[in-house]
């Protein structure tokens, strides 16, 4: 999820905003879209070079992200791989999955999401934003570990783009790219160091992501909570809306799991 200033919980579920709110502008139902399961769109398309493959179960590296990825309708032999790639006891991580998972496993953690995507988003280029590398990694993950918008590995920079900016040689905050659907891409880590919050750092560093992901030809998209009513209204005001409501998930692996679908 986008996660920094906006990471924190609302005091009120998103079916209780105001009518005025995107969030009542629900996408309605139809053919499957890529951003239905963007994980899995992402893994067969413009992150394929990522994906590790077990039957029909993609996933990324571990130190990379630790989303993984269904068909959009998984049946016994996909749960069966999907157990047999994670390993037996093992958590594994979904991301828009809203079903049932089969018995014998253990639901560990579930949150409500939305997802949003541009809607006429003011982006443009941040003159104070410099593009973060692999050396500026050990500073990402200090920075993640204090503000906590969600999950940062070491490899998580090859993902896509990501800018940051410093004060006084300090890096106090960042945006990036993450999940990678053809068309699509996806803004996370949005994190601001809580001694310079206050400042807009955390929009102005969205909005030029966003810029950078429009110059491609492609569209941006994101998550956040359902019930962080304060991230929603930040991003509707920045021109995004709501397009689906959707969960994230973790997952216990059953200790003895049915052997996989080759």
């Amino acid at each position: 999820m986008a996660g920094d200033d906006v990471r924190q919980v609302g005091d009120r579920d998103a079916s209780q905003l105001d009518n005025g709110s995107a969030l009542h502008g629900l996408a309605g139902t139809g053919a499957p879209h890529v951003l239905d399961n963007p994980a899995l769109a992402s893994l067969t398309g413009p992150h394929a070079h990522f994906a590790e493959k077990r039957g029909r179960v993609l996933r990324y590296p571990v130190d990379v992200s630790p989303w993984l990825a269904l068909p959009d309708e998984p049946d016994a032999g996909a749960w069966a791989d999907l157990a047999a790639q994670a390993g037996p006891g093992a958590e594994v991580m979904l991301t828009a999955y809203a079903g049932a998972v089969p018995e014998g496993w253990e639901i560990t953690f579930h949150v409500e999401g939305v997802q949003l995507v541009d809607d006429g988003v003011a982006a443009a280029p941040d003159p104070e934003a410099v593009r973060l590398g692999p050396a500026d990694v050990p500073e990402i993950l200090d920075l993640i570990a204090r503000t906590q918008p969600g999950p940062f590995l070491p490899r998580t920079i090859e993902m896509g783009t990501y800018l940051g900016i410093r004060r006084e040689g300090a890096l106090v905050a960042m945006a990036g790219e993450r999940l990678h659907p053809p068309g699509w891409t996806e803004i996370s880590a949005v994190c601001t160091d809580p001694a310079v919050r206050g400042q807009g750092l955390a929009t102005r560093l969205i909005l030029a992501v966003a810029h950078g992901i429009r110059e491609r030809g492609e569209t941006p998209f994101l998550h956040t909570g359902a019930r962080n009513t304060n991230a929603i209204r930040l991003y509707e005001s920045l021109g995004f809306r709501l397009r689906r409501r959707t969960a994230f998930l973790a997952a216990r692996v059953p200790e003895r799991s049915p052997e996989a679908v080759s």
